[in-house]
């Protein structure tokens, strides 16, 4: 709108502004998970695989640990663990890059060679954003 004077600034705040709460509205009201995982592997044997996601019932802290999120593809899915499951090398490797604990122990008993290795994702909060097409996770603190 313009003003009597002629000043074009207000209408172009005003403008500005509901621009930048469309574009920031899926960060804002995006939901927030609870994500944790465990791993045991013996003698090259998955025996205990565990995956945890829970929706936060409080709000979590809103400090980023990663500047760049996880974008994984979504077919219109609505379910974060079915998601997760669909794309699990994408989604173990961005654990592994944000702090996934790995506990590896061998041992030789008469001649034979015995391992087990136990991968730990502590419980971390997740802001995620479904759209059609993807789904972009930004772990919090």
């Amino acid at each position: 709108m313009r003003s009597r004077d002629g000043d074009h600034s207000q209408a172009f705040s005003i403008s500005t502004i509901v621009a930048l709460l469309l574009l920031l509205s899926s960060a804002l009201f995006a939901d927030e998970y609870l994500i944790s995982y465990r791993s045991t592997i013996k003698d090259a044997i998955i025996y205990n695989e565990v995956l945890n996601v829970a929706h936060a019932m409080q709000k979590c802290s809103k400090t980023k640990l990663l500047d760049e999120p996880l974008v994984i593809p979504n077919n219109n899915a609505k379910n974060l663990k079915s998601v997760l499951l669909q794309n699990y090398d994408a989604f173990q490797a961005y654990l592994q890059k944000i702090g996934m604990q790995i506990e590896h122990n061998e041992k030789t008993y008469n001649g034979h060679n015995h391992a087990w290795t136990r991968l730990t994702f502590q419980t971390r909060c997740f802001k995620v954003d479904f759209n059609e097409n993807f789904v972009i996770m930004t772990p919090l603190k």
